[in-house]
């Protein structure tokens, strides 16, 4: 299933007429979660190899339906996931682990915490800056609040206006938001702003306000109905938040309960301030609902436009109709935006640290404006998730125009941020009213344009394949032990877009008792999509030993961009014996932690098998069934979604064998993983259970035999979610070694 924002930003088109496909190129995304990977990756949707942070595969699939589009329009760049949830701070920890540990060029996210201060960056901005500051770019959802252009925005902003005034008979000054000679201390709310959260800040930096503000929600009869009075005494954040109630006629206060007037920020999140019905009292919105990260100065801050069908429901109560997009066509100049995408600009007060920009200057003529957004994007496409069918919101938008840039970077990899931002603001085709709006930024951004821009040249990536290994010498059968020479013959992939030229290949191994010949081989040119192999002689010492991997190190150099790069092959070194050797664990029952990153341990000792040509991992039991704290069972656990297994060798090489998988299901038993698997376990399902069977580990277990199997191994379960509980009860490995030379 194709997005049609492939479509309507030509990205089809671009792909075609200038030969680039995402190559080279890592786009990575933080969501909610990805609970549908492995489904996803079942119908093709999605490639094998998405690269989800360990513990961090966070629970929902808004997640994977972002990959997908990104996926999508670059169907060749690697893709990567860590979950935005939890917290602001796990949410900032994770944007940097994309870059720094993952290797992530783009990031695109569709979140947005109400404490994220509109004034200055806290922990999520920070770490987008650092992102950007280290040659990353950075794409961000402008939100669903509304724009005051559609008259669908729920923001006011502006200096505090002392009305001489209380609300009710509480302490401080009510706010006038009557610009005019009249007195208004209520704000009204829409009919359909029912249960929405409503966040107050104003100009004080995180940490240290010394001015004390409140929040009062009003119900229709004029009596305050709640409201959000924490105190600001010095070391506090300027921050009040509240939920409206369910009745009519609803409106908001602010007061300022003591100090200094400021600069402020009233939001009601998918809601709006409308007049109220009986005239009494009128709705005052600006523009600048946006915050936060998406608000980070190099940050792409992107809104929607419908790419299909339109938003199939009213967003209130005798709204207009929505928008419908261009699809089969593409995006023009006329295409309208979603009426609920989130406007700016966002004014800023304060640095990161805490330091004012304009010291004494904290209304509306201090700080310093931020134009957000920068540009339009599709929503309203396809996935194949079935919440996400159509995928509608700048959530989706944001990782159509992620993924485009991440052509202009396959085609141009050279490209700065600045470059890229120059490229995709300068090339969008604007949309009303004209010129820079802060709706819409810059206008939709269509690929073809933007490759236009920027030129884009197919760029050749060259890997090394899986060797042929040949015995040459020796005893004659078909293993290569100790003493005995090969020849491999050993292929360089062309996994690229354009033609690799100069490809020569030099190969190192890991132990002086093994030496390759020639070292280093030309390949000469190698088409986009071939292969090329060439003959090298692998010898080996008398004193090798047996069963011990030769791991080859081969870096493969090419005219290109992308040149060089390195891989790891590994030749095996002996005959698989034929038996297998059995290592149990079944001591008394280890209860498993709740929400506990440590998790349980239990540890097996292994001896006698030296290296081993097989490894695979048991979670055992005598009966198999889904019942609570079950004595039958190898881990009884409620909603074994919560955990993550992982196996540690002897060298104290780790593989994660599940993760987060199963949901809601319970129990583990006699469960098999094994690297020749079909399925992987990441695709179970909480119907599944009991989960039993053989499947694919997430991690590779072959990386855990390139040191001797005698030692101590362990298995770690670690729960990661609060509430559900349960036990670690029995599990084995399964090891087979070599036959004597």
């Amino acid at each position: 299933m194709v997005s049609e924002g492939d479509r309507t930003h030509a990205a089809d088109t671009a792909r075609t007429r200038y030969k680039v496909t995402g190559i080279g190129v890592k786009v990575c995304a933080l969501s909610d979660g990805v609970d549908s990977l492995a489904a996803s990756q079942a119908t093709g949707d999605l490639p094998a190899g998405v690269d989800v942070l360990t513990g961090q595969e966070g629970s929902g699939d808004e997640g994977t339906a972002m990959l997908e589009i990104i996926h999508d329009l670059v169907p060749n760049a690697r893709l990567g996931f860590a979950t935005a949830f939890t917290s602001e701070v796990s949410f900032a920890d994770n944007i940097r682990a994309l870059r720094f540990t993952a290797g992530c060029d783009i990031i695109v996210d569709d979140v947005v915490y109400y404490h994220e201060s509109p004034f200055q960056d806290g922990l999520p901005a920070q770490a987008v800056n650092a992102v950007i500051a280290d040659g990353g770019f950075y794409f961000s959802s402008a939100g669903n609040e509304g724009n005051t252009l559609d008259g669908t925005s729920g923001n006011w902003e502006g200096d505090f206006a002392d009305s001489g005034r209380g609300i009710g008979k509480f302490a401080g000054q009510a706010h006038d938001f009557d610009p005019g000679p009249g007195v208004q201390v209520f704000e009204p709310l829409s009919p359909n702003s029912l249960q929405r959260v409503t966040s107050l800040w104003w100009a004080d930096p995180l940490g240290g306000s010394a001015n004390d503000y409140d929040l009062y929600l009003i119900d229709a009869a004029g009596n305050v109905a709640d409201f959000s009075q924490d105190t600001q005494d010095g070391d506090d954040d300027p921050f009040e938040i509240l939920r409206t109630g369910t009745g009519s006629n609803q409106k908001l206060a602010v007061v300022k309960y003591s100090g200094a007037n400021r600069y402020f920020q009233l939001s009601v999140f998918r809601g709006r301030f409308t007049d109220s019905p009986d005239g009494t009292l009128k709705a005052f919105t600006t523009p600048g609902i946006t915050r936060g990260h998406s608000a980070a100065v190099g940050a792409f801050s992107v809104a929607a436009a419908p790419a299909a069908a339109p938003l199939p429901f009213d967003l209130e109560d005798g709204d207009p109709a929505n928008p419908a997009g261009p699809y089969p066509n593409v995006f023009t100049r006329k295409s309208t935006p979603e009426r609920f995408t989130s406007d700016g600009p966002r004014r800023i007060f304060y640095n990161a640290d805490g330091t004012a920009i304009t010291p004494g200057d904290f209304s509306s003529t201090g700080g310093t404006v931020r134009n957000k957004p920068e540009i339009t994007a599709a929503d309203g496409v396809l996935t194949s998730i079935p919440d996400f069918a159509p995928f509608f919101g700048t959530s989706a938008a944001a990782p159509h125009a992620a993924a485009i840039a991440a052509l202009a970077l396959s085609g141009n990899p050279g490209l700065t941020n600045a470059e890229i931002r120059s490229a995709l603001t300068g090339s969008a085709l604007d949309l009303a009213p004209t010129g820079y709006d802060n709706r819409t930024g810059n206008g939709v951004v269509r690929a073809d344009l933007l490759l236009r821009t920027t030129g884009a040249t197919p760029q050749p990536l060259v890997q090394v394949g899986t060797p042929t290994v040949t015995p040459t010498t020796g005893d004659g059968d078909a293993y290569l032990e100790p003493g005995e020479n090969a020849t491999v013959a050993l292929p360089a992939i062309n996994i690229g877009d354009g033609t690799a030229t100069g490809v020569s290949v030099v190969v190192d191994t890991d132990d002086s008792r093994a030496t390759v010949v020639p070292r280093a081989v030309s390949y000469g040119s190698i088409a986009a999509g071939a292969s090329k192999s060439k003959n090298l002689t692998l010898k080996l010492a008398a004193g090798y030993p047996l069963g011990r991997p030769v791991t080859l190190s081969v870096k493969i150099t090419f005219a290109g961009y992308l040149s060089p790069t390195a891989g790891t092959v590994v030749v095996t070194v002996g005959q698989p014996s034929a038996t297998v050797r059995d290592f149990a664990w079944g001591g008394a029952p280890l209860p498993i932690p709740d929400n506990d990153p440590a998790g349980v341990s239990a540890t097996v000792d292994v001896s006698g098998v030296g290296y081993a040509s097989s490894l695979t991992f048991s979670i055992d039991g005598t009966a198999c069934s889904t019942g609570t704290a079950s004595a039958t069972v190898g881990i009884d656990h409620t909603w074994a979604g919560d955990l993550i297994g992982t196996l540690t060798a002897p060298d104290g090489r780790v593989a994660t064998l599940f993760s987060r998988a199963g949901a809601g299901g319970n129990n583990l038993c006699q469960v098999v993983f094994d690297d020749a698997a079909t399925t992987p376990f990441a695709s179970v399902l909480a119907d599944d259970a009991p989960f039993t069977g053989r499947w694919k580990p997430n991690d590779p277990l072959a990386a855990l035999r390139v040191s001797p199997a005698d030692g101590t191994w362990t298995f770690t379960v670690a729960d990661r979610a609060g509430a559900d509980v349960g036990s670690l009860r029995a599990f084995s490995l399964h090891l087979t070694g070599f036959e004597p030379a």
